[in-house]
This record gives C-alpha cells, structure tokens and sequence, in this order.
C-alpha cells in the first residue's frame, strides 16, 4: 500500500507535498506547462502528470482518471492477439506436440 502523497508509476515512486493547497497547485501548474510543451524544458508529458496529482484530491478529475484507466485496459486487451491473451506463442497444442514440449518424445516405455 502507497501514502496518499506519492504517485507510483509502475517501479517509479514521486513523493507529492504533504499539503493538500500546494499539490492542487502543482497539479495545476504541471497541466498549464503541458500547454507549452512546444518549448525546450516544458513537455506535453506534464499534462497526464497533473491531471494524476490532481485526481488525488479533486473527486471529478479522479472519475475521470478512473474512467480512461478502465477504457485503456479494455481497449488494450481488444487490440493484443489471442496468443498473447492466453500466453502461447500461437501454434496450437497437439498431443504431439505437447509430449514434444514436455520433453517426452522418443523414449520408450
């Protein structure tokens, strides 16, 4: 379980301010610099940046947050093929060739 003032984004951790005015206000900030992303320190990274510090403590934004979150993974899952839903590497599984892969072909019993 992670504090309520730290972002993790997959193996990466950001510790957010301990107050609350300051992180809203870094969240807003991060948004407006996104919008001058076109200049050489400023990104357009930096508008899912605050959009996320600021779903910590506005309610709407977080519905939001959460809504694309869900709609990506869905999205995701829909665009990879079968093979790798299901963890094979797309040649069908045959008696076989399943004693193949087991190491079982070939010796007598």
């Amino acid at each position: 379980m992670h504090a309520m003032n730290e972002i993790r984004i997959h193996k990466w951790r950001f510790k957010l301010p301990r107050s609350r005015p300051l992180r809203i206000l870094l969240g807003i900030l991060f948004i407006i610099g996104g919008f001058f992303g076109f200049l050489p320190i400023l990104g357009f990274w930096m508008i899912p940046l605050g959009v996320m510090i600021l779903s910590f403590e506005i309610p709407l934004v977080r519905r939001w947050r959460r809504r694309f979150v869900v709609w990506f993974k869905r999205w995701r899952e829909k665009r990879q093929p079968a093979r790798l839903r299901n963890g094979t590497n797309g040649t069908p599984r045959t008696p076989e060739s399943g004693a193949a892969q087991d190491g079982q072909a070939g010796s007598a019993q």
